[in-house]
C-alpha cells in the first residue's frame, strides 16, 4: 500500500511538471498574440484575454500540485521553502533554484493580475513582462533536475513548448517596433543564439553520463547527515 502511495507520488510530480511546462508555453505564446492586438471576426481578442488567464491560472494550480507532491513524496531532500527560496536545497540546488525562481515570478505576475484594479498598469505591466524570465528558468529547471530527460517523449515535449515560444517569439519581433530596427535584431540574434546555447548544454550536461553527480544530487549518506 505505501509503495503503491509512493508511486502515485512519484507519477504525479513527473507528470505535473511537464503539464506545467506546456500549460506556461500556451500562457506565454497567448500573451505574445494579446500583446500584438491579433484578432479577427471568428477569433475576437477577448477570447484570446480569456485563454490567457484561464490557461495560466491552470497553470499555477499545476504548479502548486508539482510542488506539492515533490515535498511529500520525500524522494528527494526538498522541502516547503525550498520552491520558493533559490539554492536553499542540498538537490541540485542550481537547478531545483531556477524552478523556484520560475515560481517567484509567476506568483508575483498571478499575485498583480488579481490586484490589476488596484494597481498602476505600469506596475503590472512591468510585473507581467517577468514571465519571459520565468518560462526560460522553468525550461532549465526541468532539464537539470527532470527524471524524464533522458526519455525521447519528454524531449519532444521540450522541443514543441519551445517551438512555440520560438514562434511567438519571432511574430512579435516581426509586427512589433516598427521604428526600432536595433532592438528587433538584438531579440531576433537572442531568440536564435539561447536555444543553441541550451541545446549545446543540455547534450553536454543532462543528457550526458553522471549528471546527477555533476548537478549535485547528494548521496543517500549525504541526504541521511543532513
Amino acid at each position: 500500500m505505501i509503495l503503491a502511495s509512493t508511486q502515485i507520488m512519484w507519477f504525479l510530480t513527473r507528470s505535473s511538471g511537464l503539464v506545467a511546462m506546456i500549460l506556461l508555453s500556451a500562457s506565454v505564446a497567448l500573451g505574445v498574440v494579446t500583446s500584438v492586438g491579433w484578432s479577427n471576426v471568428r477569433w475576437p481578442r477577448f477570447v484570446t484575454l480569456g485563454l490567457h488567464r484561464n490557461i495560466s491560472l491552470v497553470a499555477v494550480v499545476i504548479l502548486a500540485l508539482h510542488i506539492a507532491t515533490t515535498v511529500l513524496d520525500g524522494f528527494a531532500p526538498i522541502g516547503w521553502l525550498d520552491a520558493v527560496v533559490p539554492l536553499r536545497s542540498p538537490y541540485r540546488p542550481i537547478w531545483l533554484g531556477l524552478g523556484a525562481v520560475a515560481v517567484d515570478l509567476l506568483l508575483a505576475v498571478t499575485v498583480t493580475s488579481l490586484l490589476r484594479r488596484h494597481i498602476s498598469h505600469a506596475v503590472w505591466r512591468t510585473v507581467h513582462w517577468t514571465a519571459w524570465a520565468a518560462w526560460p528558468a522553468a525550461v532549465l529547471h526541468g532539464l537539470g533536475t527532470g527524471s524524464d530527460t533522458m526519455n525521447g517523449w519528454a524531449q519532444l515535449v521540450y522541443v514543441a513548448c519551445t517551438a512555440i515560444v520560438l514562434a511567438a517569439c519571432w511574430w512579435r519581433i516581426a509586427v512589433g517596433w516598427p521604428a526600432r530596427l536595433k532592438p528587433r535584431v538584438a531579440a531576433l540574434v537572442a531568440s536564435v543564439l539561447i536555444p543553441l546555447l541550451v541545446i549545446f548544454w543540455a547534450v553536454s550536461g543532462p543528457l550526458h553520463t553522471g549528471w546527477a553527480r555533476r548537478a549535485g544530487t547528494p548521496t543517500q549518506t549525504e541526504q541521511q547527515t543532513r
